[in-house]
């Protein structure tokens, strides 16, 4: 099936801002909460947010098998389970809705009124139910940065590395949409030159830039998904901020990985663009020696080039940009990732979050956490109203941005904002 909408010469009678990146070539889908106070599914264009659920009951998706509740939820997990046909129908047949040559909801004021909303009118939602939440460590900048700082250069990836997608199941019940603040977690930690470990605030809490995707229904029990097969059940990528507190993760995450020091909050963008969407975007992955085996291995162009950066901003300041990165130095692709994840038979289900890991590039105004911008503290980093971080400090609040770019057309992810809060205090009893 064609996907009409990427057509990249298509005009919408929507005002769209320059350089926004929700033009009619984007169309993502998300989760928001009327003027209204009523939860819809919708999408966006420009700063305009569109109500799918009344576009179907005014009939605008006629002809296509939908059921009648399918906009009108709180998550767009059912949506995501009709599959890739259905989300390429209903986004080519929003594209044509909107197209600057369409008249029927263009010249109906009615309607109009019912389905658009202004940003500033509606409060975005976490778009999916999520189920299950894994993590990988797929930047090989990154996975090498760290495993330098706390092993030898010279070993710093793990014998393991360059053969699988490294990864880690994480905690879903603290993954956040944009917006909401998170607090500074409470754990274990083990003094530099101490024997014991003592508990308390955690000092070192750090951003990681990563990017998520979202899966659909996608098999049995027990079923491998052939890496040729993966893509079709990818529904699409939101920016992921996977908040580590490094001092507790140092102390805990022998010999089984990392615990408290990640479950205590993640964050997304509630825009998902879907991987329809990032089409035009794709490029190579990096060059992978040793050859992957069998089961891993795929031909032709499985990366998207999305630009990514974050900004840091004190509570008594303006922002500052500390990193510029880039999707396409995952050295595991998504497709990788998600054969590897089922390859043992692992039943992957409509919403589950799969996070890329920390995207560090090459070189060091491109890392992506606070741990390598800084070195281990060493090298702190100066903000633009003088004050300096080696790692994220109550208050500070951390913005990403993504967006891809080429022959004239953009196609963005929107921001993924989070405050961080001082540890959480209860209140007293009386």
């Amino acid at each position: 099936m064609p996907i009409e909408a990427n057509n990249p010469n298509k005009k919408t009678w929507i005002s769209v801002p320059e350089n926004s990146d929700f033009p009619i070539q984007n169309i993502p889908f998300g989760v928001f909460l009327t003027r209204d106070d009523i939860i819809t599914i919708g999408t966006r264009i420009g700063d305009q947010a569109i109500d799918l659920g009344a576009l179907h009951q005014l009939g605008y998706f006629d002809g296509i098998p939908l059921t009648d509740d399918i906009f009108l939820q709180d998550t767009l997990n059912d949506f995501i389970s009709d599959g890739q046909k259905t989300w390429r129908l209903v986004r080519n047949r929003i594209s044509e809705l909107f197209d600057i040559n369409n008249k029927s909801l263009q010249h109906s004021s009615a309607h109009k009124k019912i389905v658009l909303f202004s940003m500033d009118e509606i409060e975005m939602q976490l778009p999916v139910q999520i189920g299950d939440y894994t993590d990988f460590y797929s930047s090989k900048e990154h996975a090498t940065n760290v495993g330098s700082m706390f092993r030898d250069p010279k070993s710093a990836l793990m014998p393991n590395w360059l053969h699988l997608p490294v990864a880690y199941h994480g905690r879903s019940s603290t993954i956040v949409p944009s917006g909401v603040p998170v607090r500074r977690p409470m754990g274990q930690t083990l003094p530099k030159d101490s024997e014991r470990p003592v508990f308390g605030p955690s000092k070192l809490v750090d951003f990681e830039l990563e990017m998520a995707f979202i899966t659909t229904d996608a098999n049995l029990m027990g079923e491998p998904i052939p890496i040729t097969e993966t893509e079709d059940y990818i529904f699409g990528m939101v920016l992921f901020n996977d908040w580590s507190a490094r001092d507790i993760q140092k102390w805990e995450y022998q010999p089984l990985g990392p615990f408290l020091a990640k479950n205590f909050a993640s964050s997304i963008s509630p825009w998902i663009v879907t991987l329809d969407a990032l089409e035009p975007f794709r490029t190579a992955s990096p060059v992978q020696n040793p050859e992957p085996l069998p089961y891993l291995q795929l031909k032709g162009n499985h990366s998207f080039d999305i630009q990514l950066e974050v900004d840091i901003t004190p509570e008594n300041g303006s922002p500052t940009t500390v990193t510029r990165s880039n999707f396409k130095y995952m050295y595991w692709s998504m497709a990788q990732q998600l054969a590897h994840h089922t390859v043992n038979g692992c039943k992957i289900n409509s919403g589950d979050i799969m996070g890329s890991g920390t995207l560090s590039g090459p070189t060091p105004d491109s890392y992506g956490s606070m741990l390598e911008l800084a070195w281990q503290g060493t090298k702190p980093i100066r903000l633009n109203n003088g004050e300096n971080r080696t790692f994220i400090q109550d208050g500070d609040t951390v913005t990403m941005r993504g967006f891809c770019s080429k022959d004239g057309i953009r196609i963005g992810f929107g921001e993924l904002s989070t405050k961080l809060l001082p540890i959480f205090k209860s209140k007293s009893k009386k």
